[in-house]
C-alpha cells in the first residue's frame, strides 16, 4: 500500500495531456486481436488495466508488442482464438472481464478469467445472462469471478437491456460477431459508442435504428491501414480540470481530449455549474471528435443533473462530487445506481468521505444531494479507496482545495487508469506527496 497527502495548492497553471482513453485503448487491441493482418497503435493507454487486455488477447493466441512508440497487434483472422493455458488475470479492469466474456463466447473454447479482490466483487450475471441465452455456458459462484465460460455455436437473439451500459452492450455485439444470424440490443439511455465507431474503422458494420443496435454474424474484421490514433481520455482528463475550476487563480489548458458525444456529460454539467471551459482546436482523430480544453478557476453553483445525462459520465461522477462539495447552492444527481457497482460502492464511498470532510450531504438509495457554502471543505481525513483509482484521485483534487489535507490510504489502484498522476499534477502546480 502506497498512502499519499494532497495539501492546499498554489494557483494551477500550465499545458497538460493526459493518457490516452482507456475505453478505445481496451478496444482497439481487442479488435486488432480479433482482426486479420496488423493493427498499429499510437497513444495506447498503458495503464494496468490495458495491459491485462493485451495479456489476456495475447494468451488466446494474438500477437500484442509494443515497438516504439506503437503498440503492433497482430490478430487471429480466420484461424479464431485458442483456449488460453492459463487462467486469465484481469486485475482490476471490468472493461476487460465483461468485453473478453463477450469475445470468449463466440469461439468454440474454455477459458477462465479472475481479477483482484475488486473485480471479484464486481457483479458479472449482467453479460453471463445474455451471453447463455445465446449459447454460452458458464461456471462461476454466485455470479462472480472467477468465471469460467464454454464459447462457440451461439444463436443470435435480440435482447432490452434493463440498464444502459456499454460495458453489456460491447459484450453481447462482440459475441453477436459470432453468432448465427443478427444480433441485436435496445438500450433503455444510450451509452458509450466506442465499439460501434471501432467496429467500422476494422471494416466490419453494425446498424442504429433509434435505441435498437444490431450486428451480423460471420463478420471478418480486417485491420485498418491507417494506424490507430487513441485521443486523451475524458475521464482522465476530469480530474485536472476540476482540480482547476476549484483552485483560484489557476489557468491550465488540457489537450487532445476525447469529445466523444456520449463521454462529454461531465464538461456539459459543469460548464452548467459556471465553470470557465473553453474548446479550442476541435478536430477528428480516427473517426473521435477531439478538442483542446482551457480551464479558468470559476465560483461554480449548484445544479440538478439531468437524469438522463448519467451513462455520459457515469465514471466522473466522484470528481464531480468534489466539484459540487466547493459550490455553492444544492447539487441533485439521481439515477447513479450503476455507482454502486464498480471497482467500489462509489456513491456509498464518496458521500462517507466526503461526509467526514465536513462537506453537507444526503444519500439516497441511487441519488446524491451535496448543498455547498461556496468555499472548500476542511478535509483533514485518511480516506479508504478501496482499491478505485477514481476515489483515490478525486480525493487527492479535494486536497488541492481543503482546509486541512487529505490522504489516501493506498494509491497503487491509480496506476489501473492514470500512470503518472501525480507527476502531472505536481507539473501544475498541486502538493501531492
Amino acid at each position: 500500500m502506497q498512502p499519499l497527502k494532497s495539501y492546499r495548492s498554489t494557483p494551477l497553471s500550465g499545458t497538460v495531456k493526459v493518457p490516452g482513453d482507456k475505453s478505445i485503448s481496451h478496444r482497439a487491441v481487442m479488435f486488432g486481436a480479433l482482426a486479420q493482418g496488423t493493427t498499429r497503435i499510437e497513444g495506447l493507454l498503458e495503464g494496468e488495466d490495458v495491459l491485462a487486455t493485451a495479456a489476456a488477447m495475447r494468451a488466446m493466441g494474438a500477437s500484442v508488442e509494443k515497438k516504439g512508440d506503437q503498440w503492433v497487434v497482430t490478430g487471429v483472422g480466420e484461424k479464431g482464438l485458442s483456449t488460453p493455458t492459463q487462467i486469465l488475470d484481469l486485475g482490476n479492469s471490468g472493461t476487460s472481464a465483461r468485453l473478453i466474456a463477450g469475445i470468449i463466447a463466440g469461439y468454440p473454447i474454455t477459458a477462465t478469467l479472475t481479477g483482484d479482490d475488486s473485480l471479484k466483487k464486481r457483479p458479472m450475471k449482467r453479460v453471463m445472462e445474455p451471453l447463455a441465452l445465446m449459447g454460452a455456458r458458464f461456471e462461476s459462484h454466485d455470479g462472480k469471478m472467477p468465471l469460467t465460460i464454454h464459447g462457440g455455436n451461439l444463436r443470435a437473439m435480440h435482447y432490452d437491456m434493463p440498464v444502459a451500459s456499454a460495458q453489456v452492450k460491447s459484450s453481447i455485439l462482440l459475441a453477436g460477431l459470432r453468432a448465427k444470424g443478427a444480433t441485436s440490443v435496445r438500450e433503455p439511455k444510450p451509452s458509450r459508442d466506442h465499439t460501434e465507431r471501432m467496429l467500422a474503422a476494422f471494416g466490419g458494420s453494425c446498424t442504429t435504428d433509434g435505441d435498437r443496435i444490431a450486428v451480423g454474424g460471420g463478420q471478418v474484421l480486417t485491420a485498418p491501414s491507417d494506424i490507430i490514433h487513441v485521443p486523451s481520455d475524458p475521464s482522465s482528463a476530469a480530474f485536472p480540470v476540476v482540480a482547476a475550476l476549484i483552485t483560484p487563480g489557476s489557468d491550465i489548458t488540457v489537450t487532445n481530449v476525447g469529445m466523444n458525444p456520449t463521454r462529454t456529460g461531465l464538461f456539459t454539467t459543469l460548464i452548467e455549474m459556471g465553470g470557465d471551459i473553453t474548446f479550442i482546436n476541435e478536430r477528428r482523430i480516427g473517426g473521435e471528435p477531439v478538442a483542446d480544453l482551457r480551464v479558468r478557476h470559476s465560483q461554480l453553483k449548484g445544479i440538478t443533473v439531468p437524469e438522463d445525462r448519467v451513462p455520459s459520465m457515469v465514471d466522473e461522477f466522484p470528481v464531480l462530487f468534489v466539484a459540487a462539495s466547493c459550490a455553492s447552492g444544492e447539487f441533485f444527481a439521481d439515477g447513479l445506481d450503476e455507482l454502486r457497482v464498480k471497482e467500489s460502492d462509489r456513491l456509498k464511498t464518496m458521500a462517507d468521505n466526503l461526509a467526514a470532510c465536513g462537506v453537507t450531504l444526503r444519500e439516497g438509495e441511487n441519488s446524491l444531494t451535496i448543498t455547498g457554502n461556496g468555499t472548500a471543505p476542511k478535509g483533514g481525513v485518511t480516506v479508504p479507496t478501496h482499491l478505485d483509482h477514481r476515489i483515490a484521485m478525486s480525493f487527492l483534487v479535494l486536497g488541492m482545495v481543503s482546509a486541512e489535507p487529505v490522504t489516501i490510504d493506498d494509491a497503487d489502484a491509480i496506476a489501473t487508469s492514470f500512470p503518472g498522476f501525480v507527476g502531472m499534477m505536481n507539473g501544475l502546480g498541486t502538493k501531492i506527496a
